[in-house]
């Protein structure tokens, strides 16, 4: 595996999750891969658990980690083309990335959608740029449409705690009071069409996800139909996806938050949510900080998510 943006990099699914729980048996059984090894992680955007599960993960591997900021640690980069650079940007991301690649074996990239021009989000220029000039193996940490690690994770902390072999999952639109990128969605919806489950997406309508990630994908415009028999809740807001709307809050309909009642429609489904979460937005505290809450269990696969993806990028190498 060279890059890994997306469920298919990952090849068979069920083997990847079955190596997903063999590595978390046994973290350390695979220090050899990384010694001598440097991981280089790139952000752009602010991180929590993306930068303290992927570091623990290459520490785990052996690796040596360096984290840059590009925000705070870093000359300011152009990342277009043909620009006179005559403003604040000292430094063009075209000859940055190959000097951070002669300083690395890996690299990870962060990078959130900017919500100016959707043709540019969704063709992932920052990621493909690193990818195509760094002549090192690259994956994403979160770029503009999608979070591959933390979809993995997700995928992982349901297959631990389903009780029958196909459970129903539930990604639910929620409400929020800032725009959010589609990228957690779209990955989740990526890897929920691949796994077996049966998938549903639920949200008001003007908030219809891009076709190549719903694919097959029942979706339903009346949250609690939805909810009916669920197994899983995955709550998750994110700004409209289709023209003229693109980047914008349609509405914060708050009858979308995720409570007590509504779970009462499940099958005692567990809530999930990828954190972090606006409280009493996204879900009320009651529901949160249920014993069917899995939030904290999900954010601790995200090592284990991250660690199989360098595993299997530094037995590329």
């Amino acid at each position: 595996m060279k890059t890994y943006t997306n469920v298919k990099d990952l090849g068979d699914l069920k083997q990847a999750v079955k190596e997903a729980l063999e590595v978390k048996k046994n973290r350390f059984a695979y220090k050899h891969l990384g010694e001598n090894k440097t991981l280089l992680m790139v952000f752009f955007n602010s991180s929590l658990r993306t930068r303290l599960s992927t570091q623990k993960a290459g520490m785990n591997l052996g690796m040596n980690t360096i984290i840059l900021d590009i925000n705070q640690g870093a000359w300011k980069l152009e990342t277009e083309r043909g620009v006179v650079m005559d403003g604040d940007k000292s430094e063009h991301i075209l000859e940055a990335i190959p000097v951070m690649g002669s300083y690395c074996d890996v690299i990870g990239v962060r990078a959130f959608a900017q919500f100016e021009n959707k043709e540019d989000d969704y063709q992932e220029k920052i990621l493909n740029q690193f990818i195509k000039y760094s002549g090192r193996p690259v994956f994403s940490m979160e770029a503009a449409t999608g979070h591959p690690l933390q979809a993995f994770a997700d995928l992982i902390t349901i297959e631990e705690y389903k009780k029958k072999d196909r459970p129903k999952v539930v990604l639910t639109w929620a409400p929020h009071p800032k725009a959010l990128p589609q990228a957690v969605p779209n990955s989740f919806a990526d890897f929920m069409n691949e796994a077996d489950v049966d998938f549903v997406i639920t949200h008001p309508e003007g908030y219809e996800l891009d076709p190549k990630f719903v694919r097959g994908a029942k979706v339903e415009y009346n949250q609690d139909k939805a909810l009916e028999g669920a197994d899983f809740v995955y709550a998750k807001n994110w700004a409209a996806y289709a023209d003229p709307n693109y980047g914008k809050i349609l509405n914060m309909d708050k009858s979308w938050t995720v409570t007590t009642e509504k779970m009462a429609l499940t099958a005692n489904a567990h809530f999930m949510h990828c954190l972090p979460v606006r409280r009493n937005m996204i879900v009320s505290d009651d529901v949160i900080e249920s014993p069917q809450s899995l939030v904290i269990p999900e954010a601790a696969n995200r090592e284990i998510s991250a660690q199989v993806v360098l595993k299997r990028l530094l037995e590329s190498l």
